[in-house]
């Protein structure tokens, strides 16, 4: 990138490479709506594997000197073609909430009207394109209210309601408002079906050995699936295995790791590695052995995690980290509304809002339908 841009609220675009550590993490622990995403470490894992432009920027926002908001975005073409683009937060597979990180407390509407001024400034007054924002919660109903105040045009893509799980006093709470009673009582049979074919355990890491034993096994039952067979395993890829390596190790900072796996007589038949972060363990990745689809393996293991969540109280919320259609929709009780928008600042109306929600939903839909056949074949 050329030379910082600046406008006159203390908003800027620059080079995340430029952010200093410091500063960085300290808005990732003041958020509003904090999130392991965009925290130092999980940007710098895909710096380093080449899952990002290696010259990624960020819209930030400053007050006497300490950084209060920050966002990396990503320049990509437009959908109308012709050679245009527009801006749209970081994203990447591995990346499934994209709010700013913008610090919480007085002014805070000031900061989010400094931040909309940067967007306007990142994009060149293009549009933006925005996947996974969390709409209805505090920081993205803020921020949908700070544009409408600059004027800027919004339209939904998309929705959908995401699973999360708030924790209760204890377990028992959780099972006695349950709205589904009979997914908990189809979940204890499959577990004691798992239990008759032999001695099932359930183990969990954050640190150490462990954590990257845990990891390893995630990654053997993962690529011996359909996202094996498909290519999209972790495994799959060099690039792609290293930086699980970078990502789900002893976190330092703002984010922390947590491993939790189900083994059969010694054997790993579910993995799930998690990112937790602000008081939320956000559940990236799951992996289960497919042989034992009847059984279920994958959902016992996240039972055992609600368990867990309970009993050592190691987040207040479990984010299931899920697309449309997850399993989880059964078993977590509260949702979380995340939409993908269109946002228009002042002067980007070539192409009206209207015809450009028209093709991103087409496009949304053609994505979905070509998701669905992947998984079946």
């Amino acid at each position: 990138m050329r030379a910082p841009l600046s406008g006159s609220s203390g908003a800027a675009v620059e080079p995340v490479a430029a952010i200093a550590a410091e500063a960085w993490d300290a808005v990732a622990v003041r958020a509003v709506a904090p999130h392991p995403f965009y925290a130092r470490a999980v940007v710098a894992a895909h710096r380093d594997h080449g899952l990002c432009h290696p010259r990624l920027a960020a819209v930030v926002v400053r007050e006497a000197g300490a950084v209060t908001a920050l966002l990396p975005f990503t320049l990509r073409p437009d959908i109308i073609g012709l050679g245009a683009t527009v801006a749209q937060p970081f994203h990447s597979p591995y990346v499934t909430a994209t709010a700013p990180l913008v610090a919480d407390g007085p002014g805070l509407e000031g900061r989010l009207d400094a931040l909309v001024e940067g967007l306007a400034l990142a994009s060149g007054g293009r549009p933006w394109r925005w996947p996974l924002l969390a709409t209805e919660a505090r920081l993205g109903a803020g921020l949908l209210a700070a544009m409408a105040r600059a004027g800027w045009q919004v339209g939904t893509v998309a929705r959908f309601e995401r699973p999360v799980l708030d924790r209760r006093a204890d377990y028992d709470a959780f099972l006695a408002g349950h709205p589904h009673k009979s997914r908990l009582k189809d979940l204890r049979r499959r577990r004691r079906r798992l239990e008759e074919a032999g001695h099932l355990t359930v183990e969990s890491a954050t640190e150490g050995a462990a954590l990257e034993r845990a990891l390893e096994d995630f990654l053997a039952v993962e690529a011996a699936g359909w996202k094996g067979e498909a290519g999209t395993a972790l495994r799959s890829r060099p690039q792609t295995e290293a930086f699980a390596r970078a990502l789900f190790r002893q976190g330092n900072g703002p984010v922390t790791v947590r491993a939790d796996w189900l083994r059969l007589d010694g054997r790993t038949v579910a993995a799930s590695l998690a990112l937790v972060c602000g008081g939320t363990a956000y559940l990236l990745k799951t992996a289960y052995d497919e042989s034992l689809r009847a059984q279920a393996p994958g959902l016992v293991l996240e039972d055992a995690i609600v368990r867990a969540v309970h009993a050592d109280g190691f987040a207040d919320r479990l984010d299931s980290a899920t697309m449309p259609g997850s399993a989880l929709e059964s078993f977590y009780p509260e949702r979380e509304t995340i939409a993908e928008i269109i946002a228009l600042p002042p002067g980007a109306g070539l192409i009206s809002l209207e015809r450009r929600l028209r093709l991103a939903r087409f496009e949304h839909r053609a994505r979905a339908e070509a998701k669905r056949l992947l998984r079946r074949g």
